[in-house]
């Protein structure tokens, strides 16, 4: 294996928009062997966490909602953004929480994935929870429309098959707890 500096050097940034949900900067980096870019784009988000959870009955917990970027309203795992100073597993417990009034179970995080690395500088910290009950109603921000739908095992994998979960950070821990199965708890 190859240990060859591949870091890129950062000549410069400038912030070209700075807003609660968006902050896009350009900067001017050095690759290497010399060569500059001066346009490269990096959006910064805070880091997201998401949750599959599964009820002791073996149902998954979705939300359903609407998504404005593709013009299409979802079924989704519980996902949501990691506020400043939250540690990421009680930040996926809060929006289970809020987003369908399930709780409890056992946690584990599956995995911590980018959502594109070359341009985005969060992670998403995926997590399984088995064993969740409802424990209360939901708690929606005013900008929140979100249903909570129960699936079996085999709808969710019909979903995943059908191409049915459009978002890519939510399918690839769907994909892995349908590969490895769920942990016996």
């Amino acid at each position: 294996m190859s240990e060859r500096d591949m870091n890129w050097r950062t000549l410069g940034s400038e912030y070209l928009i700075r807003r609660p949900w968006l902050t896009a900067r350009r900067d001017t980096v050095e690759l290497p062997d010399g060569t500059v870019n001066d346009e490269y784009y990096v959006l910064e988000y805070p880091d997201w966490i998401n949750v599959i959870a599964v009820t002791g009955g073996g149902q998954y917990v979705f939300v359903r909602q609407y998504r404005h970027g593709i013009g299409q309203t979802c079924h989704e795992i519980v996902a949501g953004v990691i506020e400043s100073g939250e540690q990421p597993e009680a930040a996926a417990r809060r929006e289970l929480a809020e987003e369908t009034g399930y709780g409890g179970g056992v946690w584990t995080e599956l995995m911590v994935i980018s959502p594109n690395a070359s341009t985005v500088t969060n992670v998403t910290h995926c997590f399984l929870a088995v064993g969740v009950e409802l424990m209360g109603s939901q708690h929606l921000d005013k900008t929140e429309d979100i249903e909570v739908c129960l699936f079996s095992r085999d709808e969710v994998r019909r979903m995943l098959e059908r191409g049915d979960i459009k978002q890519a950070l939510m399918a690839a821990p769907l994909w892995r707890v349908f590969a490895e199965g769920l942990p016996n708890i």
